[in-house]
């Protein structure tokens, strides 16, 4: 399941899903299953990351038209993530080497989870047959 347009396996396994905004912003999906909890019910933080990870990516990707690599990443743990977790990212600065971007973790009743801001710097695509030839 692309995640706006672009194939994220970990994404895929993980069972996040990409749904459409029309300002710029990323939003995301992923509905809380038993191996994404941790020990005592709620959320694991690895899985908070990872949503405020792709949607402040795909949000900083969708501004520069390529792929972006994660230089830094800063996230603050406000309330338990239960149920259905919404994630969306939004570019807050664009220079020419680096991407500011911001983003939030909710629950689907708007309770915040969890913001973060990250750092996202634009590579070059990498051509299949590149890829094809590491492995």
């Amino acid at each position: 399941m692309p995640i706006f347009g672009v194939d994220i396996p970990f994404a895929s396994f993980c069972g996040i899903e990409a749904l459409d905004r029309p300002d710029g912003k990323t939003l995301l999906r992923l509905e809380l299953r038993p191996e994404h909890l941790n020990n005592i019910g709620m959320a694991h933080g690895g899985v908070t990351c990872t949503l405020l990870d792709i949607a402040m990516g795909s949000a900083a990707r969708r501004h520069v038209d390529r792929p972006v690599l994660t230089l830094d990443m800063q996230t603050s743990f406000v309330a338990p993530g239960r149920g259905v977790l919404l994630a969306e990212g939004r570019v807050v600065r664009a220079g020419r080497s680096v991407i500011f971007s911001e983003g939030e973790v909710r629950t689907e009743t708007g309770e915040l989870v969890a913001k973060g801001s990250g750092l996202f710097k634009p590579v070059q695509p990498r051509m299949k047959g590149e890829i094809e030839a590491e492995k």
